[in-house]
């Protein structure tokens, strides 16, 4: 098989809603049935999570994340610059790494690449420190991501469409200033600043459509004003990686980039809260092993 040694499962079984411990079940059952040594460990916190992982990697297993981008991304940064392996069945509410990478979000599908995937070096981002393997933001999305996380309304991947538009009914423009590097200073007044490792966020968002996790580089996506009906018609285009064809989204690639603002936002990063701007985020290239599909 393409992952390395027995695998450790890492598991939240009450993260997404409770869909990773749902998923959990069926993973195992097609464990089984491939005879795929494994065990399984419940975490509670996602710095517990990367404390398994960092075990599991000691003795040469493959730690696999059953969860969404949050749990991945806490288990990438403990693995981060080893020689360690990856593993992923997904179970979060968003899944946008695995959807990148083409891993099925059904169990069954999800055991079979890591059974028969490669293994592949890919890039991961890091934010005041902290790393993140998808997409980093803030501004407009840092209000939909704040209600999103705390809805208990919607669930499943509509979470995030429900959080952008209750937090459009409130938005009033920011003014944003960047120092790319390379690339100098930007100054954006609108909605979003992004910062993409990866091509989607918010379930299958595709804000960064030409986003590569082997280049080295981060994807700056600046999404400035326009009146709030106009981005409410544009808003699900992003579900096809079009909106990149207006005038109002810009997109550049650097290898770091420092944002502020004119009031005070939280930046998110798969889909979690990391720091208060301003922040510094950067590129971290061919930082982690993770199996992915042939």
């Amino acid at each position: 098989m393409s992952a390395r040694g027995p695998l450790a499962l890492i598991v939240n079984p009450s993260a997404g809603g409770g869909r990773a411990g749902r998923v959990l079940p069926a993973a195992e059952r097609a464990l089984m049935a491939r005879g795929i040594d494994y065990r399984v460990q419940a975490t509670a916190s996602l710095e517990h999570a990367g404390e398994l992982a960092a075990a599991a990697a000691a003795a040469g297993e493959t730690a696999v994340a059953v969860g969404g981008d949050g749990l991945i991304g806490a288990i990438a940064g403990a693995l981060k610059g080893t020689e360690a392996v990856l593993g992923v069945l997904p179970g979060g509410r968003g899944n946008d790494f695995a959807r990148g990478l083409g891993i099925p979000a059904d169990p069954e599908g999800a055991v079979a690449v890591l059974a028969e995937g490669a293994v592949r070096r890919l890039d991961l981002g890091e934010a005041a420190g902290r790393t993140f393997i998808g997409i980093a933001s803030c501004g407009f999305d840092s209000e939909a991501n704040r209600i999103a996380n705390r809805t208990r309304v919607v669930r499943g991947n509509l979470v995030y469409a429900y959080g952008a538009l209750r937090a459009l009914a409130g938005w009033r423009p920011a003014t944003f200033t960047l120092t790319l590097e390379p690339g100098g200073e930007r100054v954006v007044r609108g909605y979003t600043i992004a910062a993409a490792n990866s091509k989607a966020y918010g379930g299958g968002m595709y804000l960064a459509p030409d986003a590569s996790l082997e280049d080295g580089l981060l994807d700056v996506v600046m999404v400035s004003h326009v009146p709030r009906r106009r981005f409410l018609r544009l808003l699900p285009t992003v579900f096809r990686g079009e909106h990149v064809r207006q005038p109002n989204v810009r997109i550049e690639r650097s290898r770091e980039v420092s944002i502020s603002a004119d009031r005070p936002f939280m930046l998110y990063a798969d889909g979690d809260p990391v720091a208060e701007l301003p922040v510094r985020i950067r590129a971290v290239p061919a930082a982690l092993n993770v199996v992915v599909p042939q």
